[in-house]
C-alpha cells in the first residue's frame, strides 16, 4: 500500500527584546546561569507580571509579515504542566484568542511553488533550560520568561524537504522583519514536528507523533523522513501508531520514544487572572504594518526585474538578509551586476560555509568585492589571479588593488612580450600543435593553459588566445612547419 506523509510544524521563536515578557530581567544569551532572574520570573509568591509592550509590537510585526489576520481583542491564558524548568507549574500563553490567525508562507521545492498555511501565531513566555550532567540535572532560569511567538502551521507539509523549505523561508522572513535573530544554534528558533502517514487518497489523518530535539533545519528534514518511514513500516507489518512525543537522535539519525503525548485538555487552560484582556488599537496595527521592511519575496522579485538575475540566483542571494545587503552594497560601488552575483554565490558563500562564518564576521567589505570584479573587467588581472588573492581579501580585508600591485600580479597586456611566450609554448608542445592543425580545436585550450602556466596566470587570456591562433594559422599557411 502506498502512503503519504502529513506534517504540521510548531515553531518557537524568541523575540529580540532587551527584557523578558513580564519582568525587567535581561534576555542576553550566554550569560552565567541564573544571573538574569528576579522574583517575578522565578515565580515567588505574591509577585505580579507586567506585560512588555515591545514584545507585543514584535509579535504583531511577525504576524503581519506572515500574512496573518490580527486578533484585536486578545488575552493570556495559563497552560498547566509540571516540569522542573517551569517554576510556576504553568506557562503564560494564549489559547483561544491568539494574536494572529490564518496566515501563510509560500515556498518553492524542486521548481514547484506551494502555499503553507499558518493556523495561529501566539505570544507566550519561554521556560528555563535543563542542563544534564553526569552528577544530575541542573536548571538555568535565565531563559525563563523570555518572550516567544509560537507559529503553528496547518498539516499542509508532505515531506521533510518541504518542511526544510518552509523553515528556511520562515527564518528569512522573521530575520528581515527584525523580530528575532532566529539562531537555531542558540535556541532562538526551535521547531517541533507533528508527523503522521495515511494511505494515498485517504482524507482522514493518521495517528501523529511529535518530534522534538531538532537543532538545525537539516535535522528537521532528516527526522521527518525517518519518522515517516518508521510509521509506514509499522503499518505495513500490521502494527498501530502510538500517539507520543519522540526525540530525534542526531548521532544515530533515528527518532526515539520519550513519553505519551498530551492533548490540549491535559493542559487545563484558563484565562490568567493576573493579566487582563486587552484590545490592540487599529492605528497601532497600521503603524507596525507601515514599518515592515522589504521582505525576501519582494526582494527576490526586484533582483529579477532590476538586476536581470535568474530566480534561482535571486533566491540564493536573498536567503540571508545580510548577504543581500552586502550584495546590493557591492553593486552600488560599481562593477558588472551578474559578475558580482556570481562571486557572491560561489566564492563568498563558499568561504562562509567552509569557515562557518556569517558575512558580517569577515573583514572584506562590499567595496573590496566591487573593486576585485572591476580589476577583472578592466583587464588588470585575470579571473584566475582574482581567485588566488580572494582568500586573503576576505580573510584579512586587504585592498585587492594594493594586493595586486604588492604581489606583482598585474595582467600582461604587452603583445610583444606574450608573442615570445607563445613561440616557446608552441615549440615545447609539438603534439598539441599537430592536433590543432589536424582540426582538433580542443588542443588550443591546452596551449592557452600552457601560456597561462608560464606567465603564472598573468597573461591576458583573450590576448593569449588570439596570439596563439595567429601563430598556428601562420604555421598552417606555411604547410605545418
Amino acid at each position: 500500500m502506498a502512503y503519504e506523509t502529513v506534517v504540521g510544524l510548531e515553531v518557537h521563536v524568541e523575540l529580540a527584546t532587551k527584557t523578558k515578557l513580564f519582568c525587567s530581567c535581561r534576555t542576553d544569551f550566554g550569560d552565567e546561569p541564573n544571573t538574569n532572574t528576579c522574583p517575578i520570573c522565578l515565580a515567588y509568591p505574591g509577585t505580579l507580571p507586567v506585560l512588555n509592550e515591545a514584545a507585543v509590537a514584535l509579535a504583531l510585526k511577525a504576524a503581519l509579515a506572515l500574512n496573518c489576520e490580527i486578533t484585536r481583542e486578545t488575552k493570556f491564558d495559563r497552560k498547566h504542566y509540571f516540569y522542573p524548568d517551569l517554576p510556576k507549574a504553568y506557562q503564560v500563553s494564549q489559547f483561544d484568542r491568539p494574536l494572529g490567525r490564518n496566515g501563510y508562507v509560500d515556498i518553492e521545492v524542486d521548481g514547484e511553488k506551494k502555499r503553507i498555511r499558518i493556523e495561529r501565531l501566539h505570544l507566550e513566555e519561554d521556560a528555563g533550560k535543563l542542563i544534564h550532567t553526569p552528577g544530575g540535572t541542573l536548571v538555568d532560569f535565565n531563559r525563563g520568561g523570555v518572550p516567544l511567538i509560537e507559529i503553528v502551521t496547518a498539516p499542509d507539509i508532505r515531506s521533510g524537504k518541504e518542511a526544510a523549505a518552509f523553515l528556511t523561508e520562515l527564518r528569512a522572513i522573521l530575520a528581515y522583519a527584525g523580530v528575532s535573530d532566529v539562531r537555531m544554534e542558540e535556541g532562538s528558533l526551535r521547531c517541533d514536528a507533528n508527523v503522521s502517514v495515511r494511505p494515498v487518497g485517504e482524507t482522514r489523518f493518521g495517528t501523529k507523533t511529535e518530534i522534538k530535539n531538532m537543532n538545525s533545519i537539516g535535522s528537521v528534514e532528516r527526522a521527518i523522513e525517518y519518522e515517516a518511514a518508521r510509521q509506514m513500516e509499522v503499518l505495513a507489518q500490521g502494527g498501530t501508531i502510538v500517539q507520543e512525543t519522540r526525540r530525534y537522535d542526531e548521532a544515530r539519525r533515528v527518532t526515539v520514544g520519550m513519553r505519551a503525548k498530551e492533548t490540549s485538555a491535559d493542559y487545563r487552560y484558563f484565562p490568567d487572572p493576573d493579566l487582563v484582556a486587552f484590545t490592540i488599537p487599529e492605528a497601532w496595527i497600521e503603524e507596525i504594518r507601515e514599518s515592515l521592511p522589504e521582505l525576501p519575496d519582494a526582494r527576490r522579485k526586484r533582483y529579477v526585474e532590476e538586476f536581470g538575475l535568474s530566480s534561482y540566483d535571486a533566491r540564493v542571494l536573498t536567503q540571508e538578509k545580510a548577504v543581500g545587503d552586502f550584495f546590493e552594497a557591492a553593486v552600488a560601488h560599481g562593477g558588472d551586476v551578474k559578475a558580482i552575483a556570481n562571486w557572491m554565490m560561489v566564492e563568498v558563500l563558499g568561504y562562509l560555509n567552509k569557515e562557518q562564518k556569517s558575512i558580517d564576521a569577515v573583514p572584506m567589505t562590499p567595496a573590496h568585492l566591487s573593486r576585485l570584479v572591476r580589476l577583472i573587467e578592466d583587464g588588470t588581472i585575470s579571473g584566475r589571479i582574482a581567485k588566488e588573492i580572494f582568500p586573503e581579501v576576505i580573510a584579512t580585508g586587504a585592498d585587492p588593488e594594493a594586493l595586486v600591485r604588492e604581489k606583482g600580479l598585474v595582467q600582461i597586456q604587452d603583445a610583444a612580450l606574450l608573442e615570445a611566450v607563445v613561440k616557446r609554448v608552441l615549440e615545447a608542445n609539438p603534439k598539441s600543435v599537430a592536433d590543432y592543425l589536424a582540426g582538433k580545436e580542443k588542443a588550443l585550450g591546452h596551449l592557452v593553459g600552457q601560456v597561462m602556466k608560464e606567465t603564472k596566470g598573468k597573461a591576458n587570456p583573450g590576448l593569449a588566445n588570439a596570439l596563439l591562433k595567429k601563430a598556428l594559422e601562420a604555421r598552417r599557411g606555411a604547410g605545418g612547419a
